[in-house]
């Protein structure tokens, strides 16, 4: 057994009757902050960003703003004045354009026949009568040649007769007959045996020998 008992004393701990704690004492006078004596205008100024910013840059972005607000407020002005201008153009012009009449640009037709001093002289006498009427000119299928002029009175024009107005007379031509008598001259023609209207012609192809039917 005697081998047993320093086994035993081996697995013991020695004690220890001192404390390995060692009180501290606080300095009266706190250390300064880290950043004491640093400029403002390093990292440690919480509303500027790094790298900092040129100046030069800085003035540009300021000048490019004003000068942005300014093109704005005087493209603002010009828009402004430019719809004052729209707006009070439109009644100018509608002003001048009822000071104006506006000119037609339809010249004026010529006459589908014209009328001969004695035709003239003596449609006025017929029209001096007490029940005086229109006197319209036609044609009608009828002779030798298979045209004839036709003449008759009428209390009103037709709905396309035209017109033909001369010296104080006024003549009508019948719708159907202005393509075949267009361009002739109305004559008084008086002789021994009789006295009529007479027609020259220049679309006659082909005429009879009493001159009474022609043919176009």
């Amino acid at each position: 057994f005697s081998s047993f008992k320093p086994r035993l004393q081996s697995s013991k701990r020695p004690l220890f009757t001192e404390s390995a704690y060692r009180p501290q004492t606080l300095d009266p006078q706190m250390p300064p902050p880290k950043n004491t004596g640093t400029p403002d205008t390093s990292i440690s100024d919480g509303h500027l960003s790094w790298p900092p910013s040129a100046p030069w840059r800085k003035s540009d972005s300021s000048a490019g703003v004003s000068l942005r607000e300014g093109e704005a407020q005087k493209s603002k002005h010009i828009g402004t004045a430019s719809t004052t201008t729209a707006i009070a153009t439109p009644s100018t012009s509608s002003e001048k354009a009822a000071a104006k009449p506006k000119k037609s640009k339809l010249r004026p037709r010529k006459a589908p026949i014209t009328l001969t001093p004695k035709a003239v002289e003596q449609l006025h006498a017929l029209f001096d009568q007490p029940e005086s009427k229109l006197i319209r000119v036609g044609v009608k299928n009828r002779g030798c040649s298979g045209l004839a002029y036709h003449l008759e009175y009428v209390e009103k024009p037709g709905t396309f007769d035209e017109t033909v107005e001369q010296d104080g007379v006024k003549v009508l031509i019948d719708s159907k007959a202005l393509f075949s008598i267009i361009g002739s001259e109305m004559d008084w023609l008086e002789d021994k045996l009789s006295a009529r209207f007479i027609f020259r012609n220049p679309n006659i192809t082909e005429q009879c020998g009493c001159g009474e039917s022609f043919s176009i």
